[in-house]
């Protein structure tokens, strides 16, 4: 069965830091790409980062050099570390699969979400 949980939202000041992480069930074989998106308040739902199969990485312009993704096949576990992060990050992050870009529309599964708000 296809799950994914997300962990790891909280509040945190500008600046701070935040790792999420993606807990996934074995219905997402190694090979499967995975993202992350967010969305803030009023605003449509956006890619942040995604992951392929062969460990290349896409980033949103807006978190470029501050977010890193990044996954552990032995733990089936997908991570969004946030550096540096401003109140414009504030929004509810989802993980998601089986889209290879930023865009949502290729994604079929989705988390329920972890909050991420930052004060400034």
């Amino acid at each position: 069965q296809a799950q994914l949980v997300e962990t790891g939202g909280g509040s945190v000041q500008a600046g701070g830091s935040l790792t999420l992480s993606c807990a996934t069930s074995q219905y997402f074989y190694r090979d499967t790409c995975m993202g992350w998106f967010r969305q803030g308040p009023g605003k449509e739902r956006e890619g942040v980062a995604a992951i392929d199969s062969d460990g290349s990485t896409s980033y949103a312009d807006s978190v470029k050099g501050r977010f890193t993704i990044s996954k552990d096949n032995a733990k089936n576990t997908l991570y969004l570390q946030m550096n540096s992060l401003k109140p414009e990050d504030t929004a509810m992050y989802y993980c998601a699969a089986p889209g290879c870009t930023l865009e949502t529309k290729w994604n079929r599964y989705w988390g329920q979400g972890t909050q991420v708000t930052v004060s400034s």
